[in-house]
C-alpha cells in the first residue's frame, strides 16, 4: 500500500525545509510501512542532480547495530554469553573483565575514543596496534555504573567477531546480513553514485571537502556506506522483519532498554547495540551516525510498524534524529495505521478455556485469558492493558514474556483428583476465590476467615 499524495507532500516538504534552512548539501530519506518502503525523497545535489534510494552516504554509527546483530547471532548460536567477560573469547586487553553485554549497551565504562590523533578523521591502524594502545586510561568508569558511550568498545566487539568467525567481521556481515537482507549497496568503502563529505561554513555559504579513510580496527564503530533504499530495509529489520538474519524476540531484546542516558527524564538510552528514543509518545529503535562530511538516521516505532531513514552529506547543522523522527510522526499522524482484524481462534483447547476468568492473588483480582495457540495472559483485572503474557513451552507449563513476571514460570497446579488447585507464578499462588481457604496459600490464613470486625 502506497502513501498518500498529501502524506507524500508532508514527508517531502519536511526534508526539503531541512534541507534548505540547515543548509544541507544534499538529503536523502525514505520511510517503511509494514516492512517495505513506501516513500523516498531527495533534496540538494549529488553530483549535480537530486539524490535518490540508490546514492550512497557514509551512515557512521548506525555500522553499531550491524555489529550488535552479529555479537546476538554468536549468543543465539551458543557460542557466547552475553554475561561473559570480554577474556573468555577475546584474550589480552585491558577491557577483558568487562562483559559482552556491557560492551554493547556502552555500560563497560570505556573510553569514548581511541588514543591518538582523531580516528574518524585518519587512517585506522589493524587490531594488534589499536589493542597494544589500550592501556589503564581505556576505562573511565566502574563497569555497569553508567552509560558511556564508546566507540572503542564497538572496535572491540568488531574483533570479537572475527576471531569466533575465524574471518574478517566484514565478511561475517556480507555473509550473515547483508546477503540474506539483499542490501547489496551498503559497502564498507564508497562505490559510485555516492555523496562527497562536506563541511558547511558556519558563517557563509561555503563548503569544505572531508578526508575519507578506512577505519581499520575501529571500522566496526563506524565505517559503514549504504542508501536510504538499503536502510529502510535496515529500519525494517529493526522493527522485527528480520528475514531470518535473526528471530524476531532476539532483536525485540536488543529494543530493549538496558542503561539510560537521562535518568531523570528518560528521553534517550541504549538496548543492545540500538540507540532509543521516547519522542512525543513514541518509543523509536534505531541509530544514529555522525562521521566527518556525513550525518545519518534511521528509527523504528515497532507499535506502529513505521520506520524512517534520513542520511545527509554535512559534517554538522542538520538536526539528523529530530528529522527522522519527525518523519516518523507525519505518517502516524496522517495515516493512523487500522487495528488488526478480530478473529475467533481455531478450536481452542477445553481444558485452557476452563482456565480463563478470574483469579486472585490474595485479595487483589486478576483476569486469565486464553490467547491464540495457547498462550495466556494475565493481568490484573482493573488494568485493560497488554502485557502479562504466557508462552507455552510443551511440558505443561508456560513462561512469561513480559512485566513483571518476565522469564518466569506459570504452573497449573492440579488436587490428586484432577481438578484445578491454583495456579503457581514463581511461587505466587493465584486462587479462584481471594484467599481460598482450600489452596496452600503461603503464610496459612487466619482460621476467623472474612470478618467485618476490622478493629477488634
Amino acid at each position: 500500500m502506497s502513501l498518500l499524495p498529501g502524506t507524500e507532500r508532508a514527508l517531502l516538504r519536511r526534508i526539503a525545509v531541512a534541507q534548505a534552512e540547515e543548509r544541507a548539501p544534499s538529503v536523502s530519506a525514505a520511510v517503511v510501512r509494514d516492512g517495505r518502503a513506501v516513500w523516498s525523497g531527495g533534496r540538494g545535489r549529488v553530483d549535480g542532480r537530486a539524490p535518490d534510494a540508490g546514492t550512497q552516504y557514509r551512515v557512521g554509527s548506525i555500522t553499531k547495530t550491524f555489529v550488535g546483530v552479529l555479537v546476538m547471532r554468536l549468543r543465539d548460536e551458543g557460542l557466547i554469553d552475553l554475561n561473559d567477560p570480554l577474556d573468555r573469547h577475546l584474550p589480552g586487553t585491558a577491557v577483558g573483565d568487562r562483559t559482552i553485554g556491557q560492551l554493547l549497551a556502552h555500560s563497560g565504562g570505556l573510553a569514548a575514543e581511541p588514543p591518538g590523533e582523531w580516528w574518524e578523521r585518519t587512517p585506522g591502524g589493524e587490531w594488534d596496534a589499536l589493542n597494544a594502545s589500550l592501556g589503564k586510561d581505556a576505562v573511565r568508569h566502574r563497569a555497569g555504573r553508567r552509560f558511556h558511550y564508546t566507540n572503542v568498545g564497538f572496535g572491540v566487539l568488531g574483533q570479537l567477531v572475527a576471531v569466533l568467525r575465524r574471518t574478517e567481521w566484514t565478511t561475517a556481515l556480507r555473509e550473515e546480513i547483508l546477503r540474506p537482507l539483499e542490501m547489496a549497496r551498503t559497502t564498507t568503502r564508497p562505490e559510485a553514485p555516492h555523496a562527497a563529505g562536506l563541511a558547511v561554513h558556519p558563517w557563509a555559504d561555503a563548503v569544505l571537502d572531508e578526508p575519507e579513510h578506512d577505519a581499520a580496527a575501529m571500522a566496526p564503530a563506524g565505517q559503514l556506506w549504504s542508501t536510504a533504499g538499503d536502510m529502510a530495509r535496515w529500519a525494517a529489520f529493526v522493527g522485527g522483519d528480520t528475514g531470518g538474519v535473526l528471530g524476531p524476540d532476539t532483536v525485540a531484546e536488543m529494543r530493549e532498554p538496558a542503561v539510560v542516558e537521562d535518568a531523570l527524564t528518560w528521553t534517550s538510552g541504549y538496548g543492545l547495540g540500538i540507540q532509543l528514543l521516547r519522542d512525543r509518545g513514541m518509543r523509536l529503535a534505531g541509530h544514529t551516525g555522525s562521521m566527518p562530511g556525513f550525518r545519518a538516521a534511521v528509527w523504528a516505532e515497532p507499535g506502529e510498524g513505521i520506520g524512517a531513514v534520513v542520511l545527509s552529506n554535512s559534517t554538522a547543522g542538520i538536526a539528523i534524529g529530530g528529522l527522522a523522527a519527525d518523519l516518523v510522526h507525519l505518517v502516524a499522524e496522517l495515516e493512523p495505521g487500522l487495528p488488526a482484524e478480530w478473529t475467533p481462534m481455531d478450536d481452542p483447547d477445553p481444558a485452557l478455556l476452563a482456565l480463563t476468568g478470574p483469579w486472585y492473588w490474595g485479595p487483589a483480582p486478576y483476569t486469565l485469558r486464553l490467547l491464540p495457540d495457547g498462550w495466556l495472559s494475565l493481568v490484573p483485572s482493573a488494568k485493560r492493558a497488554p502485557g502479562g503474557r504466557f508462552r507455552p513451552e510443551g511440558d505443561g507449563t508456560w513462561t512469561g514474556l513480559d512485566g513483571y513476571h518476565q522469564g518466569e514460570t506459570l504452573r497449573v497446579v492440579r488436587r490428586a483428583d484432577g481438578t484445578v488447585s491454583h495456579l503457581d507464578v514463581n511461587t505466587f499462588v493465584f486462587t479462584r476465590e481471594p484467599y481460598d481457604p482450600s489452596a496452600p496459600v503461603p503464610g496459612g490464613l487466619d482460621p476467623r476467615g472474612w470478618r467485618g470486625d476490622a478493629g477488634a
